[in-house]
């Protein structure tokens, strides 16, 4: 005779040290940033030792890495890569990636889609125009939020906390007029940056927000500064625009 499980005994059993060692991984995901082993142990509530055991573990499965020089963790790459895998799931991204595609085609100019990240704007795709760039952009770039266009238009339209926290990790020094530059950015609903960072590049950024005007990401166009037209009242920028806004629109 078969005899029938209750729903406690049908609970499927579990490795503890996996589940262990995951506390350690959404103990870094809580805080957004990377922790010395001290403060991740912590976090996790485990001891000094222990914690050090199973990040040796996840350091060589590549879901956590060790900053060489400060000895602090953060997300390895096959947590980033899972997390991209996420992402590709989420509505804003899907609703981008086929309008990212076809704005490089239409303008010739790159296209990069990026969201916040524990270290700052991160590239999440990257779309190649039909013109070279002196410049190494790539999926999981970082980008800076004073000096390039995508970081200012996260500085102007993301989560006021968020940015606290992305700032806070790329330690940036504002010049005086930044919180001007900013106010600048939220009227016109869009950023540009000539030679800058690069020499030689310029870009246009846009953000673009769900229907409870939550910014989900950013676009943005890089070119050749002689090719890429900045000004305001561009093709590129009214491509970009229009873009932002059919996303948008999808995420309604």
């Amino acid at each position: 005779m078969v005899r029938s499980e209750s729903g406690e005994e049908r609970k499927q059993r579990g490795i503890q040290s996996v589940e262990v060692g995951a506390r350690l991984l959404d103990a870094l995901a809580a805080r957004r940033e990377p922790l010395a082993l001290s403060a991740l142990a912590e976090a996790a509530e485990l001891s000094t030792a222990q914690a050090h055991t199973y990040l040796v573990s996840l350091t060589r499965l590549g879901l956590v890495k060790r900053d060489a020089l400060t000895g602090n963790y953060e997300p390895g790459p096959l947590s980033l890569r899972l997390g991209l895998l996420n992402l590709e799931q989420q509505p804003a991204y899907r609703a981008a990636a086929p309008r990212v595609a076809a704005l490089a085609l239409a303008t010739g100019m790159s296209v990069a889609v990026s969201v916040a990240g524990p270290q700052g704007p991160t590239i999440v795709r990257y779309e190649r125009g039909g013109f070279p760039l002196h410049v190494n952009l790539h999926v999981g770039t970082v980008m800076s939020l004073s000096a390039t266009s995508t970081g200012r238009v996260f500085r102007a339209f993301d989560d006021p906390t968020r940015v606290a926290a992305m700032l806070a990790h790329q330690a940036e020094t504002d010049a005086p007029e930044m919180a001007a530059h900013i106010d600048e950015i939220r009227a016109r609903g869009i950023e540009r940056g000539v030679d800058a960072p690069s020499p030689g590049v310029s870009s246009m950024s846009v953000p673009v927000f769900d229907g409870a005007h939550r910014m989900q990401l950013a676009l943005t166009a890089i070119g050749p500064t002689g090719l890429c037209d900045v000004a305001w009242d561009s093709l590129l920028a009214r491509a970009l625009q229009d873009a932002a806004r059919d996303i948008a629109g999808r995420l309604s």
